[in-house]
């Protein structure tokens, strides 16, 4: 026969109960409760106190170059920093050589001779025409190089700690929002910068070098190559905005990717199909690409391709810009010191 006994018990104020049970077997007389433990103390569970720190912080600028080092060192190695994907970092190297891949051709003409009526000289060396392919012609760099470069990069470059609540390790440190949202901007635009202006920059002097040119074809040749260079500057600026303005919207480095080249893409197809079909270039406003290369051969002094105004596609860029901005600022902001 077992025996069942009930005890309240008052705990500060408030009320348990015990329950416990004493078995029927031999030894019934000492009649004491079976329990885990007879003589259990009543204590505090856990514990936990706040303070606040009394130390030293470390400089803005070091807080600031973490976030920086990390994504930017993260394309070479992985200790420590953001772990790119072997193919990605395959893929960039691979565009960075078939960016550099026109210093090759002047090497050889340097060699071996322009060839005749100066072959190699026109298709490779220094010209309007040339200057301006290095950075916004069409094939293959702004069809296969620089959209891609630029969708391997920013893929990830927000969403990932939005999906993966890494804010919450960046804004519970000295961070601010805004330091945040810059250094993510500059570390894209260094990546794409040291691709498109460092390979832009390389061609050029190189080939002053190869040929032996004097300072009469420096001084002929700077304006447009000045030209150019800000040209590249302003396709580094537009692509990082867009691309983080993507990231940003998103827990998806698939989607920030792929929604960036079909932005690029995308409006370029559908303005090249409005003006086979009606004539008119008006809709290439809504394609970075063109918008850029509308700027560029204005800049480099070529033959205008568009037959609409050069200020549409100026203010076009300008919009394009400061909207990728503000969408980038906005989900920056909605991002919480918590797990999303």
């Amino acid at each position: 026969m077992e025996i069942i006994s009930d005890k309240i018990i008052d705990l500060d104020g408030g009320q348990t109960r015990m329950e416990a049970a004493y078995g029927s077997d031999d030894g019934d007389e000492d009649l004491f409760a079976i329990t885990a433990k007879r003589e259990a103390s009543i204590g505090e569970i856990f514990e936990q106190n706040y303070r606040p720190w009394d130390g030293d912080f470390g400089p803005r600028w070091v807080r600031n170059y973490a976030i920086f080092r990390h994504h930017v060192f993260g394309l070479f190695t992985s200790k420590g920093h953001r772990n790119y994907n072997p193919f990605i970092r395959l893929t960039i190297l691979v565009i960075f050589i078939g960016a550099i891949s026109p210093i090759a051709m002047l090497f050889f003409s340097s060699l071996f001779g322009s060839g005749p009526d100066g072959f190699i000289d026109k298709m490779w060396g220094i010209n309007r025409s040339n200057l301006w392919g290095q950075v916004l012609g069409y094939f293959p760099r702004n069809l296969c190089y620089w959209p891609l470069l630029t969708a391997l990069v920013v893929g990830g470059m927000i969403s990932d700690d939005r999906r993966n609540g890494t804010s919450a390790i960046y804004f519970s440190r000295p961070v601010t929002r805004v330091d945040y949202t810059m250094m993510k901007y500059l570390s894209v635009a260094v990546v794409l910068g040291f691709v498109i202006i460092f390979s832009y920059m390389s061609y050029y002097t190189l080939a002053i070098v190869f040929k032996g040119e004097g300072w009469g074809f420096l001084i002929d040749t700077l304006p447009m190559f000045l030209a150019g260079l800000i040209c590249s500057i302003v396709l580094v600026i537009t692509y990082t905005s867009i691309g983080l303005a993507l990231s940003s919207i998103s827990q998806s480095r698939f989607f920030s990717a792929i929604a960036f080249l079909s932005i690029i893409y995308g409006t370029k197809l559908v303005a090249l199909l409005i003006d086979l079909q009606f004539e008119t270039s008006i809709l290439y406003i809504l394609s970075p690409y063109d918008c850029l290369a509308h700027f560029g051969q204005w800049m480099l002094g070529l033959e205008l391709n568009y037959s609409h105004s050069l200020s549409l596609s100026i203010v076009s860029i300008i919009l394009m810009n400061l909207v990728s901005i503000f969408v980038l600022i906005s989900r920056v902001s909605s991002l919480e010191v918590t797990r999303e």
